[in-house]
């Protein structure tokens, strides 16, 4: 079978994304570590594909169709909860298959839109509106703060960001099965002098850490606030509102790019 597919990144965070609208391509776990891989594959953090909504998958009284479903494997070649970076890069593809630019999509963990705000049809910014989350869904654990944001995630703030031990202590607190039975996400920040947040993340099915991670962009500005975050591959804007009085709604905002574009024999494997 003859897969064509497209890779992109969002601000370093990279992936292979197939339209599988007519295909129906289901991929094993075996398929989608070897596309990821990066020695034997096209090498990607994950892998999405852009499904039509199926049967059942939603009904007249929650609201207009959406325009797709995000299915997101993890480089490990499991099928992952949200990824926003990936929300966004297969919000640039649906606008350049001409679906629009304002998009409406279901993944993980419900519906969510997203916006073109600039695209030269290689690069640009998208806008990905993230889940809600309670104002009780952030608590203290450990020395940092836990919260789910469609993804579990953990955040830590560190002395010394750039060069503390994000694989080493990312993997041991990924791991600790008492304080997060189905694993976590760990993100390690820093404040900056202007205000900004850096951080870096040691994300769970990549099991290394990325250039960014969008639902951990999220999760450190609930927790911190802040409107300005930068990770190793990339700056990134926020936007907060708050759909009810007890919940809040991150707007992730940041760059996307077409890195190049080929097809994979699957009979490869």
């Amino acid at each position: 079978m003859n897969i064509p597919f497209y890779k992109f990144d969002g601000a370093g965070n990279d992936f292979v994304v197939v339209d599988n609208r007519r295909m129906c391509w289901q991929p094993t776990e075996a398929e989608v570590s070897r596309i990821c891989h990066r020695r034997f594959g096209v090498g990607a953090d994950g892998l999405m594909t852009l499904d039509t909504v199926g049967p059942g998958q939603w009904t007249a009284e929650r609201g207009p169709q959406p325009d797709f479903v995000m299915h997101y494997y993890n480089s490990d070649g499991r099928l992952g909860s949200m990824c926003g970076n990936g929300g966004r890069c297969i919000a640039a593809f649906a606008h350049m298959l001409g679906l629009g630019d304002n998009l409406h999509f279901l993944a993980y963990d419900g519906p969510h839109s997203a916006r073109i705000q600039q695209w030269d049809g290689s690069r640009g910014i998208v806008e990905l509106e993230m889940k809600p989350v309670a104002a009780d869904g952030i608590r203290r654990c450990l020395d940092g703060w836990f919260v789910d944001t469609g993804s579990p995630h953990y955040v830590q703030q560190v002395d010394g960001l750039s060069h503390f031990d994000v694989v080493g202590e990312g993997r041991r607190i990924r791991h600790m099965a008492e304080y997060f039975p189905q694993g976590t996400n760990v993100d390690f920040i820093e404040m900056q002098p202007d205000g900004s947040v850096a951080m870096r993340t040691y994300e769970r099915g990549v099991e290394d850490e990325t250039w960014a991670c969008g639902t951990g962009v999220t999760a450190v500005a609930l927790v911190t606030g802040c409107t300005r975050l930068s990770a190793p591959g990339g700056k990134f804007r926020v936007e907060f509102a708050h759909p009810q009085p007890d919940q809040t709604t991150v707007h992730l905002i940041g760059p996307v790019s077409l890195n190049f574009t080929g097809s994979w024999t699957s009979s490869a494997l």
